[in-house]
């Protein structure tokens, strides 16, 4: 059986791991938390015990629940208690946990958004985009598209991209994006 020990040991290389699969630098993690290189350091050495003060603002940078910094025994409910972010008008709600790779959002875009003229960016990555309900004209290098209730985008964000909501209403979608021009993996396809 686990101890109360064996569960404080392994919480340093638990977040030595997840900072690793961000991709993250301790002084990055250190300007995001406000908890020094040094402590930091020595949280994911095993040598400063673990405290409340030190893991609340590490779960955040994370994006990751306490529970899953300590190892906490599952409670056998699967549900994740999404909290809705709003971003520039738009709200997204996060459908995943973990940081790096694949990230899930629902996004609820207002009509009309962004508004003004079209402003394609690039990033690295790869975005796929279901839309539940409403439109989103996808502008996507010289292409302009817009999707209907059902339709899927799936492309590279180096590729100069743009999305809005042309109306009528609000629409809504699911996202999905992945790191470094990451692609999605299809297992079934409809005929």
């Amino acid at each position: 059986m686990e101890t109360y020990e064996d569960v404080l040991q392994a919480v340093g290389p638990r977040l030595r791991k997840l900072r690793q699969d961000r991709g993250t630098t301790l002084a990055q993690l250190s300007t995001d938390t406000g908890i020094s290189v040094s402590t930091l350091s020595r949280l994911e050495s095993g040598q400063r015990r673990p405290t409340l003060e030190l893991l609340l603002p590490l779960a955040r940078a994370h994006q990751v629940q306490l529970d899953e910094l300590v190892d906490a025994p599952t409670t056998g409910d699967p549900r994740i208690h999404a909290k809705p972010i709003k971003h520039h008008g738009v709200v997204h709600i996060p459908l995943s946990r973990r940081p790096g790779g694949l990230q899930a959002f629902k996004q609820i875009v207002p009509e009309g958004w962004p508004g003004g003229e079209v402003d394609q960016k690039t990033h690295e990555g790869y975005d796929w985009i279901y839309v539940l309900s409403g439109r989103i004209r996808l502008v996507l290098g010289d292409k302009d598209f817009v999707l209907a209730e059902g339709e899927v985008a799936e492309f590279d964000t180096r590729v100069p991209h743009w999305f809005g909501n042309p109306g009528p209403g609000p629409a809504e979608m699911l996202c999905l994006y992945g790191p470094q021009g990451e692609r999605m993996h299809v297992r079934a396809r409809s005929k």
